[in-house]
C-alpha cells in the first residue's frame, strides 16, 4: 500500500474517531450522605485542578461510554460499552497499569528508567524510554482495537484547562467518590457558547485536591454521555515491586527504533497536512476542528481495515463504498455549503460533504454548517 495513502488515511480516520473525543467523562458519585468540609471558592477548585503535586496511589478506574454510537461492521469501532483498568503510581514518575481483555492482559511498567509494555496474548514485550506511558498504544481489546482511556488525573487537567476561560464555574455541594470526600466543581457554559453539552462536573478531593471524577452532561439528559473514574482507591505509598518488571522467560522483547521522525517521513507528514488543510473555528466549548479528506485517503481506510480481516464478498479495498458505509451512521443534509452526510452523538456530531470537507465539534448542526462552509 502507498505510504502516502496510509498517512493520509490516518489522518482521515482520526478527524472521524474525533467524534469519540466530545464527551468527558464521569463516574457515579459513591454511596453515603455527603460529608461535611469547609466552604471553599470555585476558582480555588480550579487551580487545585491545574496545580495539585502528585501523590502515590493506587486504585482502579471504570469506563462507561454511553455516546449514542451504532457499530458498522468494517469500521472502527467507536460504539457503547464499558471497560476497567488497574494502576499504581508513586508520585515520582514511576507507573504500573493493568488493562484485562477477554483472555489475556496488558500491562506497561515505568520503572523510572525505562517503560515496559507487555502483552500477554502474543508473549511480546516493547521496551520504551522512560515517560513515554502515553505513546503505546494499550488496547483494551485487541480485537475492538480500542486504546487505553486516560486517567482521571490527567483527563480532569486537560479539560478544565481548555474551557475554564469560557465557563461560569460554581462548587455544588460534596459528595463521596472511592470513598473519600470531595468537592463538586461545576464548569457551565457562558451564555455565548454554542454547544450540546450542559455542564462538567468535577469531584475535586477535599484532602489531594486532586481530580478524582469528570463528568460532562449534554442538554436533555442527566445521565452522563461517558463515565470515567476511580471505583478505588489507596493513598499514600505503593508497593515497589509493582514498579519494576523482568521480561517473562520466552518472552519476545522488541525495541523500536527512538529518535525524531526521517526527512521522509516528515515530508509524508507534511504532505498529508498540506491536503487536509486542518483549522479552528471558534474557541471554548463551541469549537470546530474542520478538514479535507482526499478521495484516495477514503480507499487507503479500506484497506487498512482490511487488514486482519477480510471483507465478505468484496476481493478488492478499492471497490469498497466507504462514504456509503458512513452514510449507515447518520443522515443526509444539504445546504448552500454543499451535500453530505450528518453524523449526530449525544456529545455532538460530525458533518462529512461529499467532497471530502470533513467538521466535527460539540456543537449543533448548524454550527458545523457554518464550518464547514469555510472549508475550500
Amino acid at each position: 500500500m502507498n505510504r502516502r495513502r496510509v498517512t493520509v488515511a490516518a489522518a482521515a480516520v482520526g478527524v472521524i474517531a474525533g467524534a469519540a473525543g466530545l464527551g468527558v467523562l464521569a463516574m457515579p458519585a459513591g454511596a453515603g450522605p455527603a460529608p461535611v468540609l469547609p466552604d471553599v471558592s470555585a476558582e480555588s477548585l480550579v487551580e487545585s485542578v491545574l496545580t495539585a503535586e502528585p501523590a502515590a496511589f493506587g486504585g482502579a478506574v471504570e469506563v462507561s461510554n454511553d455516546l449514542g454510537i451504532p457499530g458498522i461492521a468494517g469500521l472502527p469501532q467507536l460504539s457503547d460499552g464499558e471497560s476497567k483498568l488497574r494502576m499504581w503510581t508513586d508520585g515520582g514518575g514511576r507507573v504500573r497499569v493493568q488493562l484485562p481483555a477477554r483472555d489475556a492482559e496488558r500491562t506497561f511498567v515505568d520503572d523510572g528508567q525505562t517503560g515496559w509494555l507487555w502483552n500477554s496474548a502474543d508473549q511480546t514485550v516493547t521496551k520504551l524510554p522512560h515517560g513515554q506511558v502515553a505513546e503505546p498504544k494499550l488496547d483494551l481489546d485487541p480485537e475492538g482495537q480500542r486504546s487505553a482511556p486516560p486517567d482521571p488525573v490527567s483527563l480532569s487537567r486537560e479539560v478544565v484547562d481548555r474551557i475554564k476561560e469560557f465557563s461560569d464555574v460554581s462548587v455544588d455541594g460534596t459528595a463521596r467518590v472511592a470513598g473519600r470526600s470531595v468537592y463538586e466543581l461545576v464548569l457551565t457554559p457562558k451564555p455565548t457558547e454554542r454547544t450540546v453539552l450542559r455542564e462538567v462536573r468535577v469531584a475535586v478531593d477535599s484532602e489531594l485536591r486532586l481530580p478524582l471524577r469528570l463528568a460532562v452532561l449534554t442538554n436533555g439528559t442527566d445521565h452522563p454521555a461517558v463515565q470515567v473514574g476511580f471505583t478505588e482507591l489507596n493513598v499514600g505509598p505503593q508497593d515497589a515491586g509493582l514498579f519494576a518488571f523482568t521480561p517473562p522467560p520466552g518472552a519476545k522483547v522488541e525495541v523500536p527504533e527512538v529518535g525524531g521522525p526521517t526527512e521522509e517521513e516528515k515530508a509524508l507528514a507534511q504532505g498529508a497536512l498540506a491536503e487536509a488543510k486542518p483549522e479552528t473555528h471558534g474557541e471554548g466549548w463551541d469549537v470546530v476542528l474542520t478538514a479535507k479528506v482526499p478521495t484516495d485517503a477514503l480507499a487507503g481506510l479500506a484497506e487498512g481495515q482490511r487488514s486482519g480481516r477480510e471483507w465478505e464478498g468484496r476481493d478488492n479495498p478499492e471497490n469498497v463504498d466507504v462514504q456509503g458505509l458512513l452514510k449507515q451512521l447518520g443522515k443526509q443534509v444539504s445546504g448552500p455549503w454543499g451535500s453530505g452526510t450528518l453524523i449526530t452523538t449525544k456529545v455532538g456530531g460530525v458533518l462529512l460533504a461529499d467532497d471530502g470537507r470533513v467538521a466535527l465539534g460539540a456543537v449543533p448542526e448548524q454550527v458545523l454548517t457554518e464550518a464547514i462552509a469555510k472549508v475550500k
